[in-house]
């Protein structure tokens, strides 16, 4: 992946999805040629700046944001589930129902509805670093959306002061077995102690 390091920092490209209303829905678009990796599952709750998986243009990858008109629950995206998914410029992503969100289509609110939907079953950052998904660049995240977690799995790693950390699944509250729902932070983003990493749902 092409970075940018400016400060010592990385920087990832970002573009923003494009929003186009079709009837009581909201259809996201593409904004770019390329491919599509990361979807949101069916039935995740988007909400206006959420990440929404990443686009690989010319072998760089692109963050995906949702724009400000997108708030609602994923109905589901065109064709199979794919790791990476071919798409052209407007094609259409997911679908949203914003009246399937519990609190409404605000931004506010329904950034409130996912707090709240999230509570008991986020598992947490234990420190404050950044957060790697995967063990190495290129290989296989350590966990999806639809794995099974089991207490004492390694769910992510995160770097502090130069130093890696494994993160192992458990924590009071949560299920012994878990079906990810979601992953939080984008790979090798900075978070803050008890930002949430994985959603999950008793297994």
């Amino acid at each position: 992946m092409k970075r940018t390091h400016v400060d010592g920092r990385v920087f990832v490209p970002e573009l923003e999805v494009r929003a186009r209303p079709e009837g009581e829905r909201v259809q996201l678009l593409a904004p770019a040629v390329g491919l599509w990796r990361d979807a949101p599952a069916p039935g995740t709750l988007v909400t206006p700046g959420m990440p929404l998986g990443a686009l690989e243009i010319l072998g760089v990858l692109h963050r995906l944001r949702a724009p400000a008109e997108a708030a609602g629950l994923v109905l589901g995206s065109p064709g199979p589930r794919l790791a990476r998914r071919p798409v052209a410029y407007g094609d259409l992503l997911v679908e949203l129902d914003p009246h399937g969100s519990p609190a409404g289509i605000g931004p506010a609110a329904a950034a409130e509805a996912t707090e709240a939907e999230a509570a008991g079953l986020s598992f947490r950052s234990p420190l404050s670093g950044r957060f790697y998904a995967r063990p190495a660049p290129g290989e296989a995240a350590f966990v999806t959306v639809g794995d099974v977690v089991e207490a004492g799995q390694t769910v992510a790693l995160l770097e502090v002061m130069k130093t890696f950390n494994r993160i192992t699944y458990g924590g009071d509250g949560l299920p012994a077995r878990g079906r990810v729902l979601a992953v939080g932070p984008d790979d090798e983003a900075d978070v803050d102690e008890g930002d949430v990493l994985i959603r999950v749902e008793p297994a």
